[in-house]
């Protein structure tokens, strides 16, 4: 006769132990709450200080930075491993002029922070291990049955080969390709944008002075390209650079010397010669949005939720929120509301889908209109580079970016 499986119960379960679910964990745990954290894999426990630069890095807004320094996780970062952001350069069209946005037109001290992934997802774990946060890592999730009341999640590992979590609220932080989303069958719009990420990082021969430089333009093949620099220390740059699969694999064709040419010729050698830190890696983009956030007492945070163009690194801070958001709705509740009432559902989604419709407007939104190559659509992008260098339109664009 089988052996009846343990059941473990917790106020919220977490599957995905990524920046938003590790984030989630904390930021739910500093808020009173129960909380069990998921994973099919283990992070790993990295020496950061001899490896060489992620290359998946993100820009971490300053509100965002605020906020993970609140959770006692930001300041566990290698402060000369994080990159300032001052300025923004964007180019479009060689027709129009750069538009520049810095920090000192709203006086500011910083547009953001240049963060890696994988640092920024060990100062997370470490933050989780510190505060007690009951982990399953290493551990599959086999089964969910959920209702408005509760979410049952069957699991395995290979300590235990049969557990069920109960939770009042499940929360799905398990990327883009949610299992938990698939699973209870929630529905998720998907484009292409026909296009990869080729990442790489470079030394510098001069100084990026912690600026960020951003081009659009067609590549060889006609299609839109992409190309963006992002700050790190010592004169190191994170390089995204947005091409048509056929032009990425062109690239990736291409020796380490004519790749880094290409690269520095895309942004016209504003930073002189660079250097190949590592071999550029690739990952496919797409615009993907949910039609609901929730079903029953299961809700969608992070890639699970939304996916953007990550033309300004911009993904992880919509996440980040995500998590703010749902613990300022769990906060205000009144004591008589369970934690999975449907009104608080709908008071989060509330909050969600305006921020999400702002940073789909500049992503993709961005993304069309310099995508068009017909003449009308040019001319207005070219007028509107040069409308922006107007005081009074830049400032409110700096101050949005700060806001983010």
């Amino acid at each position: 006769m089988s052996q009846e499986a343990e059941v473990l119960r917790t106020d919220i379960a977490i599957v995905g132990a990524g920046l938003v679910g590790l984030s989630a964990a904390v930021a739910l745990h500093h808020a009173g709450f129960l909380v069990r954290l998921i994973d099919s894999q283990s992070p790993l426990q990295l020496d950061l200080v001899e490896e060489t630069w992620d290359s998946r890095i993100y820009a971490i807004s300053p509100n965002n930075a605020h906020w993970l320094a609140s959770l006692g996780v930001w300041g566990s970062l290698n402060a000369k491993r994080v990159g300032t952001l001052q300025a923004m350069e964007i180019y479009g069209d060689n027709t129009a002029p750069p538009l520049l946005l810095a920090a000192e037109d709203v006086h500011a001290d910083q547009l953001g922070f240049i963060v890696e992934s994988r640092a920024l997802q060990q100062a997370l774990l470490q933050r989780v291990v510190e505060l007690g946060i009951p982990t399953m890592l290493d551990t599959r999730c086999t089964g969910i049955k959920s209702s408005a009341k509760k979410a049952s999640l069957s699991v395995s590992s290979q300590l235990h080969s049969d557990q069920i979590i109960e939770a009042q609220l499940l929360l799905a932080a398990d990327g883009s390709q949610s299992w938990v989303r698939q699973q209870v069958g929630m529905d998720m719009a998907k484009s292409s944008y026909q296009q990869v990420a080729v990442v790489a990082n470079f030394s510098a021969e001069r100084s990026h002075a912690n600026i960020a430089r951003q081009w659009f333009s067609p590549s060889n093949d006609s299609a839109l390209s992409i190309l963006a620099w992002l700050p790190l220390p010592e004169n190191t740059i994170s390089m995204v650079w947005s091409v048509s699969s056929e032009y990425a694999a062109k690239l990736l064709a291409l020796s380490e010397e004519e790749f880094t040419q290409c690269v520095t010729k895309a942004g016209g050698h504003c930073l002189g010669d660079f250097k190949l830190l590592a071999k550029p890696s690739t990952f496919p983009l797409s615009l993907q949005k949910t039609a609901a956030l929730n079903q029953d007492c299961v809700l969608l945070v992070g890639d699970a939720a939304h996916q953007v163009h990550p033309m300004a690194g911009q993904g992880v801070n919509l996440g980040f929120r995500d998590v703010i958001d749902l613990v300022k709705v769990l906060a205000e509740k009144n004591q008589y509301q369970a934690i999975n009432d449907s009104s608080l559902f709908r008071k989060y989604t509330r909050f969600r889908k305006a921020d999400m419709m702002q940073m789909l407007l500049l992503t993709d939104g961005l993304y069309k209109l310099f995508s068009s190559q017909h003449p009308v659509v040019k001319k207005v992008r070219n007028l509107g580079l040069s409308m922006t260098q107007y005081s009074a339109i830049k400032k409110m664009l700096v101050a949005s970016a700060i806001a983010l």
